[in-house]
């Protein structure tokens, strides 16, 4: 790996985190903040999206995988959402939250390579 592509990386996972939070914030503003949709979105895009990175693009996999959607998804913030939705007493919210995720989540990565793949 360049220098150069280090470096977009870098950049691109900058841009990722900073539409992250623009998206964050605007379902928020549309949705309210009683359940974490926000980031239950960007996670199913990112995942879709790197999908049919790998998929199709597999040499911008390091700058727009890496890179981009590592900025922009959030494993870790979607976590603590799920242990906070628990600890308010939102159980069903917070098992939706969790295992809603991995099941879309795992669905929309298949159908982003499969895309990826048609391209």
């Amino acid at each position: 790996m360049t220098p150069l592509v280090f470096v977009l990386a870098a950049l691109a996972g900058g841009l990722g985190a900073g539409i992250r939070y623009l998206i964050d914030v605007g379902v928020a503003k549309l949705t309210g903040t009683r359940f974490p949709w926000g980031v239950f979105l960007i996670n199913l895009t990112g995942s879709f999206a790197l999908g049919v990175i790998v998929g199709g693009l597999p040499e911008a996999s390091f700058v727009v995988g890496t890179g981009f959607l590592g900025g922009y998804t959030t494993f870790s913030t979607a976590m603590l959402d799920t242990v906070a939705l628990w600890r308010d007493g939102e159980r069903r919210a917070s098992v939706f939250n969790a295992v809603g995720m991995l099941v879309l989540g795992l669905a929309a990565a298949f159908a982003g390579l499969a895309v990826g793949a048609s391209l």
